[in-house]
């Protein structure tokens, strides 16, 4: 016997619900996996650029905590007077969230980078040993061709000599822009200077090849066939590193003139 109309729809309405409930069972199960895995990441990635972790080793989730615990101090700056953000746990503090929030964020000037908002408050990863800052960590994104890139760039203790660059999210095309996960590519970072003489973030990833850098220090060689994710790379530094990302930060640990 034909099942009739009513019948029919009650039995597709049946299967939508029943696969409704098994997906957004699994999304709910899986996000607490899905979140552990990203902070895994972003942790590996801070310890990679600060030149803690070998290239290549892959840490659990117990070893990239220990490490962090051992030797990152995050603070909370505000990015607008380079101080110390009182009241901001960084811990629990979500920096891209927080710059998609007009409470918690503001219009961003323009910029290359096309960052629409910038956060009032951002993290700056301090690499700490016997006491003393080694290197600054700072978060940095803007966009590529395709896509946003968020990353991390690694400063000496001198706060212009680049220690580090690395990627930990984008969409770029994978053998052009996305050379920018490439080991040898973030090899050529390490020594370049971000300032000028003036205190101008100069730095730029050229067409072509760069010198060496002793001998060119504010340049990086191009990425073959994706100028633009280069051109991205750019700009997305210069912003971060600028007087409105933070550079007013800098030069307050540069002169030691932080009131925290």
């Amino acid at each position: 016997m034909q099942p009739s109309i009513g019948q029919t729809i009650a039995f597709a309405t049946a299967v939508c619900v029943v696969s409704a409930i098994a997906v957004s069972s699994a999304a709910v199960g899986l996000k607490d996996i899905q979140e552990a895995n990203k902070l895994l990441d972003r942790q590996s990635k801070v310890l990679g650029v600060a030149g803690l972790v070998e290239p290549g080793r892959k840490l659990t989730a117990d070893e990239a905590q220990a490490m962090f615990d051992e030797f990152i101090v995050t603070v909370p700056v505000v990015l607008e007077t380079g101080e110390v953000a009182e009241g901001v746990d960084p811990v629990t503090y979500d920096q891209r969230t927080a710059s998609q929030d007009p409470d918690l964020s503001k219009t961003a000037p323009d910029n290359a980078a096309k960052v629409p908002r910038l956060p009032d408050v951002g993290l700056v990863y301090q690499v700490v040993n016997n006491g003393n800052v080694d290197k600054l960590i700072l978060p940095v994104e803007g966009m590529g061709l395709w896509s946003t890139l968020y990353g991390y760039i690694a400063l000496e203790s001198d706060l212009n000599s680049v220690a580090g660059l690395t990627f930990y999210e984008h969409g770029e095309t994978a053998g052009l822009g996305g050379e920018v996960d490439n080991p040898r590519w973030q090899a050529l970072w390490p020594g370049r200077r971000i300032f000028d003489a003036s205190g101008e973030p100069v730095i730029e990833v050229i067409k072509g090849a760069a010198g060496t850098p002793e001998r060119d220090p504010h340049r990086v060689d191009g990425l073959a066939g994706a100028t633009l994710t280069a051109r991205g790379v750019t700009n997305l530094l210069r912003l971060w590193l600028g007087p409105d990302g933070f550079g007013p930060y800098i030069d307050k640990f540069r002169t030691g003139s932080l009131s925290q």
